[in-house]
């Protein structure tokens, strides 16, 4: 395809006599840290390397001009690539002359390689560690009994193969295609919708503000399965109460309405003493959420210095550390579903999980929800996926990556939901009650209470109990490396003469600014905040920023130049199912999914407590927080880019800079 001589000349710099050089490698094409003109390789292109897409802003009539080496013009041209007002059609040559030196200088920063992953291997791994978190274990499975069991699986793949799965496809080829963060490569889109990116960031804070806090709730469960007898099996810890009922050590036992199991007691609260773990009887609402736990604190401290030193060098570090984290899980969940299968009752709850009920399908609510899970579950609008593709060489086939990594966090969450499922038909059978009845808990009051007590009861239940809650850690532990990664690539691909070789003092900025931030979810009331958060803070926000990103990628950046991108890197031009899919029905999936949402908000409720109805516009508040960035930073776009109103906003939706194409050893620039 490409063949490159190792010859080349230095023209002189002004004012100097013309001395010819001989270089047998591009690093010797310099001189005193200087680019030398004339400095051009020859390369013999075959034709279909040659088409490359139209520089943004100066597009020709035909479709495919030829590239252009990354260089500054020679003395007698100026910098917009023109000799004397004529652009004579040759590669230009390189010099360093005063009008263009600081666009050498910029040039040369380009020039240096971007940081890749040591394996492909590496990049499936985070990915899929991103994909798969703490609600393929919990969401999945409730949602799916809650909406038609069997029948769930209907509408979730639907969702899956129109919406989820494009909208996944289209980040990791954007970020591939032009390896910028999610800040800086709206300038190689659309700058008017640069706001997405800093939107992306203040959401990726809030998740990484209560996300962690359940991880440190399963650190301290860890800490505690150290025991021959799990302080959560029985009924006389100086904590438990006299409604503290445990049917596990005596079958008389009757479990009423006012039962509570010792899991519950030592995960939740009662009315008097102190409780372990939330100890959330302390608090009287969001109002007065009471005293920081400083158990809890301790605990979020070592996750944070955990993800601190998986993170602070980058992704060849990141990368290595994903190889435990991701893969462990896989054989945790193994164990969990072959010990669930053989206790007594597993089968009552797998036919409850499976057990279709066609009503369901008749109904918005459940093509809502199968839509809202499969987007949260595979994860595009955080601004991950744009910062892990941006890592990957240039052709690294991104929708090979797709497929395989969709469809392991699909059957990841279905899988999860017959590990669940088995143990609630055995704590129904154990307390003689509807599997309905044991499985009205969700979100981590499953995991820690349900679940927690059956794990309890099992024989070798120190070893489930630790193996489980290590599970849960390394769950959590995926996705926050990942979250932090979108937000540390944005801001070193904005900022890279601040940060760019000082990113273990930002990542230590971040990861203090997250410690702080998650202070509110450490207080006894902190549960309360936790699923404030949850429902508010990432819900609306994110759905309405990948809206608007699928709107600027489709129809602002165009469908055709996205379509030859990816034809660049890949070699073959995106079929009409996914043109269609970006265009129109990824659009009409997330808008459906937004006005669901808003014409009816969830009801935020928490074991007793129910939350004030102005938590309601506190909880719009904090999503709005994050959205706002988008208008404000239309508003300044263009109203600093001079012009009329029509010029001002041509010129904020073409993009600014092009993209620069890796072929070889050799940087082109698509013009």
């Amino acid at each position: 395809m490409m063949e490159r001589k190792p010859s080349c000349t230095e023209s002189p710099s002004l004012g100097s006599e013309k001395e010819p050089l001989t270089c047998r490698a591009r690093s010797e094409c310099k001189k005193d840290g200087q680019l030398l003109r004339n400095c051009k390789p020859s390369l013999r292109l075959s034709e279909e390397l040659n088409k490359v897409h139209p520089s943004p802003g100066e597009r020709a009539e035909s479709d495919h001009t030829s590239n252009k080496y990354l260089a500054v013009q020679s003395p007698d041209a100026p910098c917009n690539g023109t000799r004397n007002g004529i652009d004579d059609g040759s590669a230009p040559t390189l010099t360093v002359i005063p009008s263009c030196r600081a666009e050498v200088q910029h040039l040369q920063t380009d020039l240096v390689e971007r940081e890749t992953w040591s394996k492909k291997i590496d990049f499936l791994l985070s990915v899929i560690g991103y994909a798969v978190d703490l609600g393929n274990v919990w969401r999945f499975p409730y949602i799916c009994y809650q909406n038609g069991g069997g029948a769930f699986l209907i509408p979730y793949v639907i969702m899956a193969v129109f919406g989820g799965i494009p909208l996944f496809y289209m980040e990791l080829a954007l970020g591939q295609y032009h390896r910028n963060g999610c800040i800086s490569v709206w300038r190689k889109i659309c700058p008017l919708f640069k706001g997405i990116g800093y939107a992306i960031c203040i959401i990726a804070l809030y998740v990484a503000s209560y996300y962690n806090t359940i991880m440190a709730w399963a650190l301290y469960y860890l800490i505690f399965s150290f025991r021959s007898e799990l302080p959560w099996t029985s009924c006389h810890n100086e904590w438990n109460t006299e409604n503290c009922t445990n049917y596990f050590q005596n079958s008389s036992v009757i479990w009423i309405n006012s039962s509570i199991s010792p899991a519950e007691e030592f995960y939740t609260f009662s009315s008097s003493s102190s409780r372990l773990v939330l100890q959330i009887h302390k608090s009287k609402g969001l109002q007065e959420l009471g005293g920081v736990s400083w158990q809890l604190c301790l605990c979020l401290l070592l996750i944070f210095t955990i993800v601190y030193f998986s993170i602070w060098k980058g992704v060849k570090t990141s990368g290595k550390v994903v190889w435990v984290t991701a893969t462990f899980p896989y054989i945790v969940l193994t164990l969990l579903l072959i010990r669930g299968a053989t206790l007594p009752g597993a089968w009552r709850g797998v036919i409850f999980y499976l057990q279709p009920n066609w009503e369901k399908l008749l109904t918005t609510e459940v093509w809502v929800d199968a839509a809202a899970q499969i987007f949260f579950s595979l994860g595009p609008g955080f601004g991950v996926l744009l910062a892990f593709a941006s890592y990957n060489k240039f052709h690294n086939d991104c929708y090979q990556d797709a497929m395989v990594t969709s469809t392991v966090n699909c059957m990841t969450s279905f899988m999860s939901g017959f590990v669940i499922f088995t143990v609630l038909g055995y704590m129904a059978e154990m307390r003689n009650l509807e599997v309905s009845e044991v499985a009205k808990d969700t979100g981590p009051s499953l995991l820690f209470i349900t679940y927690a007590e059956a794990i309890a009861n099992m024989p070798a239940s120190t070893f489930f109990a630790i193996i489980f809650f290590l599970m849960l850690i390394t769950l959590g532990l995926d996705s926050t490396f990942a979250g932090l990664e979108g937000v540390i690539t944005a801001v070193l691909d904005e900022f890279p003469h601040v940060w760019g070789k000082r990113r273990e003092l930002f990542v230590f900025l971040l990861i203090s600014v997250c410690f702080l931030g998650a202070l509110s979810t450490l207080t006894f009331g902190g549960a309360y905040m936790v699923k404030l958060f949850e429902e508010y803070a990432t819900g609306p926000a994110v759905l309405t920023v990948v809206f608007l990103e699928a709107i600027a990628v489709s129809w602002f950046y165009g469908m055709n130049r996205f379509c030859r991108d990816i034809k660049e890197m890949l070699g073959f031009t995106p079929g009409w199912f996914w043109r269609i899919c970006w265009v129109a029905i990824c659009p009409l999936f997330l808008l459906f999914i937004i006005c669901s949402f808003l014409s009816s908000p969830p009801e935020l409720r928490l074991f007793n407590y129910k939350y004030p109805n102005w938590s309601v516009v506190l909880g719009y508040c904090i999503g709005t927080s994050s959205f706002i960035c988008v208008p404000i930073y239309m508003v300044y776009r263009l109203s600093s880019t001079p012009g009329s109103l029509k010029e001002r906003f041509i010129k904020s939706i073409t993009p600014e800079t092009g993209t620069e194409i890796p072929l070889g050893a050799i940087h082109m620039n698509a013009v």
